[in-house]
């Protein structure tokens, strides 16, 4: 990993003229001077901006255990209930690469404080909600709060921790927090739905959206105005609604096929438009994401094994609730204790992979953290219907969260590097792209492969919870496989370890995001 921001010249390249007609004028933030205490009030923010992670990956994980009982009170069809969930996902996914840009744009403060509040209204919406109609809806406005505010605070840390060292231990801290939410979301997940109602589940995401939204703007610095340049409006819609037909088809196939016609239309829509998507920016004057942007390989690369980590991760989660509950007839609660010490074991790979890239580079780290994970996957093609926790499920999990712990801090960490004040927002939002597109693909494929396999063998005689056992088998061999052709990956396209200069200290640089 370069330890070192590095400027990629293809940034800074005039491109060529077409649609400079078609674009708004809009205000980029300019860098803030120099401040006293900024050292300090670094970490104060990052408390912050975790704090808000923390949010977004908890409500994403308590919503799938309260499910029935919404599909209860609200009279949702089996088929309609999906977009209680999709309808979150859609928007979070097809828009996070403009929430990035826009970040850079018009100010990381100024989207961030949007997004939180966005994303508050919204749950706040979905736990009032009376109908199905309003709830979806509210649904969509907390994806869009995701959008924004999420890439917006994670390039607010790419910028003030410049230092590899420092900024390896504040990713660190982020993705130790986010990965202690998806815990504690599972098990509050079902304190929440036994004791009290469904909708708590999306009102305690409001007294610390609340905390946020009062506190930041006292850390935060406000964007200044500079120099004017055009927004792409056909490259911002070109890529959203490209993208977001992405992964609407990524949701169609996981229940209908890959066959089916609405996933086939779905791919080829959006295919073509993110094909116009780079037609438009290589003529663009001022391109939403310049073709030179990922010109870098080891943030292309990133990218890339972000997707391929994230569909097995989330594929995980999802298979292995449902062989907790389904084959082993656990309930929710006692299924969210078992996944607990997935909780502490990525901590320690986060912890571990924050203190070793800044010294050995993410190569390395990348190669070992996707070598575990896929043994732990390996493990989990070995479950029986009697599976005894502590000799069969505890081992895999532990292998692979701590794998997914080394990996995904060195990945993210490998995506921001090499970004600067001009395309922090960028870089986070692609990098998150990747991720939620990965994790939709990831759950499209090995659903579906577990699925196909399950039905085949109920075909046969096979009793049911065999054969959902050998879907999820064969589907943990899959992702054993993705996992290890990423290890390979990694060794391939991650460059070499470059030394870090002498840290000089808070740069103007860092404090351009926080306040004296």
């Amino acid at each position: 990993m370069p330890a070192q921001l590095l400027d990629d010249p293809d940034l800074h390249t005039a491109q060529p003229t077409g649609y400079a007609k078609m674009t708004t004028e809009v205000s980029v933030p300019e860098l803030a001077g120099p401040a006293a205490g900024d050292e300090d009030r670094r970490w104060e923010a990052l408390v912050v901006l975790a704090a808000l992670q923390f949010m977004l990956v908890l409500d994403a994980t308590v919503v799938n255990i309260a499910l029935p009982s919404i599909k209860r009170d609200l009279g949702f069809s089996q088929a309609n209930l999906a977009w209680v969930v999709d309808a979150y996902l859609l928007v979070a996914g097809g828009f996070l690469l403009l929430g990035g840009r826009l970040a850079d744009l018009f100010g990381r403060r100024r989207i961030f404080l949007a997004g939180a509040v966005a994303f508050a209204l919204g749950s706040l919406a979905s736990g009032l909600a009376q109908d199905q109609g309003t709830l979806i809806a509210a649904r969509a406005l907390q994806g869009t709060g995701e959008a924004l505010a999420g890439p917006a605070a994670l390039s607010i840390i790419a910028i003030l921790f410049t230092d590899p060292k420092e900024r390896a231990k504040a990713l660190g801290i982020w993705g130790g927090l986010a990965g202690l939410a998806g815990v504690v979301g599972a098990v509050l997940s079902g304190v929440i739905v036994d004791v009290a109602s469904w909708r708590w589940i999306f009102w305690v995401n409001l007294p610390v959206a609340a905390a946020v939204i009062i506190v930041a703007p006292r850390i935060l610095r406000p964007d200044k105005r500079a120099r004017d340049r055009g927004f792409d409006l056909i490259g911002a819609a070109t890529a959203t609604a490209g993208i977001t037909a992405l992964v609407y088809a990524l949701l169609e196939a996981s229940r209908d096929g890959w066959s089916s016609a609405t996933t086939i239309g779905l791919l080829a829509g959006g295919a073509t438009l993110l094909g116009t998507f780079l037609v438009v920016e290589a003529r663009a004057q001022n391109p939403l994401v310049p073709l030179g942007f990922f010109a870098l390989r080891r943030r292309s690369a990133a990218s890339a094994l972000m997707a391929l980590t994230a569909s097995a991760l989330y594929a995980f989660f999802f298979l292995l609730t449902l062989y907790m509950q389904l084959v082993l007839h656990w309930s929710p609660l006692r299924t969210g204790f078992a996944m607990l010490p997935f909780g502490f074991a990525i901590l320690v790979g986060i912890g571990a992979s924050s203190k070793l890239v800044p010294r050995v580079g993410a190569r390395p780290i990348l190669v070992t953290g996707m070598s575990i994970a896929a043994g732990g996957f390996g493990l989990l093609t070995r479950l029986s219907v009697n599976a005894h926790y502590f000799s069969q499920e505890f081992p895999a999990m532990a292998l692979v969260a701590l794998g997914m712990g080394l990996t995904l801090v060195a990945l993210i960490v490998s995506g921001v590097s090499e970004a600067d004040e001009h395309d922090a927002g960028l870089a986070s939002g692609t990098i998150t792209t990747a991720q939620q597109v990965g994790g939709a693909l990831g759950l499209a494929v090995l659903v579906s492969v577990a699925t196909d396999r399950a039905t085949g063998l109920l075909a046969t005689g096979h009793s049911t919870g065999a054969a959902q056992l050998a879907g999820s088998h064969l589907a943990f061999g899959v992702g054993a496989g993705t996992l290890l052709g990423g290890a390979i990956l990694s060794a391939l396209l991650i460059g070499k370890f470059r030394p870090a200069p002498a840290s000089t200290g808070t740069s103007n640089q860092d404090r351009q995001s926080i306040k004296p």
